[in-house]
């Protein structure tokens, strides 16, 4: 009798299920369901893609009617629509770079040392991004307004620094916390200063961190339309203009800079991941 089979008297023999089949099984699933959820995550972007490159002859992009390319060349048929897109540009760009910086002295700060009202700047920092955007929108614009300050391109930009400064701060501070502290103090040992052993050690070791926090902060930015519809005025970022292009029809050049913008993020990932791999 087979080692997967049993006995039962009176009963005909039954076959008992491999682990190592279940467990098989139980892989192949599991794989199945994630190229599900990347496929499901993936096919809005794809529609998006394929609609730059539709022959409509209406205002509205929404039915397939023939593959041209006339778009593409086409772009600067509506001025406001670029203009939008260098805004955000623009933003995106000055809210990474002042997010990166002040991000990575808090996260380092707070994954190094300790120091009192640690705890409340941690929590202060999870509930700002736990907080609806909603919320942080009317509240910036409450404090624009009582400080009267006139909203703009300016309040856009302080608005979404203090939007991504939480997020840099945290992957910057877990890389912080998972630092080898005995290569800063061997350096030290070997006569390097303090300045020396970060630009040459430490600051190396937690750049995977930064630069993870700053493309997540560009990310964040430059798509970003609640918050920005509080605080901005009279500016329009990209997300504003498609907002309020819905109502008379969205151009299929909304479609193709939406293609570039997503063009431009893949290749900065892609790039990202092969340096970190060399590097490693």
């Amino acid at each position: 009798m087979s080692a997967r089979e049993t006995e039962v008297p009176g009963e005909a023999p039954t076959r008992r299920r491999s682990p190592l089949n279940t467990r098989r099984l139980g892989d192949r699933l599991l794989r199945a369901y994630v190229w599900l959820i990347i496929a499901w995550l993936f096919l809005p972007i794809a529609v998006m893609i394929v609609f730059g490159f539709n022959d409509t002859q209406s205002k509205s992009n929404v039915t397939w009617q023939g593959f041209t390319l006339r778009w593409w060349g086409r772009l600067d048929e509506y001025p406001e629509l670029v203009t939008a897109v260098l805004n955000s540009l623009k933003i995106a760009v000055l809210a990474t770079v002042i997010t990166t910086l002040i991000g990575t002295l808090m996260g380092l700060a707070l994954g190094r040392y300790r120091f009192r009202g640690q705890g409340a700047t941690n929590l202060v920092m999870f509930a700002a991004i736990a907080s609806p955007e909603l919320v942080m929108g009317a509240s910036l614009l409450s404090l624009f307004i009582s400080a009267g300050v006139q909203t703009g391109f300016a309040t856009v930009v302080i608005a979404h620094v203090l939007f991504s400064l939480s997020f840099v701060a945290i992957t910057v501070r877990a890389r912080v916390i998972g630092l080898d502290r005995s290569i800063e103090e061997a350096a030290r040992d070997l006569g390097a200063s303090t300045w020396t052993t970060f630009w040459r050690i430490t600051f190396p070791m937690i750049l995977p961190g930064v630069v993870s926090g700053a493309l997540l902060a560009f990310a964040l930015s430059i798509d970003d339309f609640v918050i920005t519809q509080f605080t901005s005025g009279a500016t329009q970022t990209f997300p504003l203009w498609i907002w309020g292009a819905t109502r008379i029809g969205v151009p299929p050049q909304v479609n193709i800079l939406g293609t570039l913008i997503f063009a431009v993020g893949v290749a900065i990932a892609v790039f990202n991941t092969v340096s970190s791999r060399r590097r490693t």
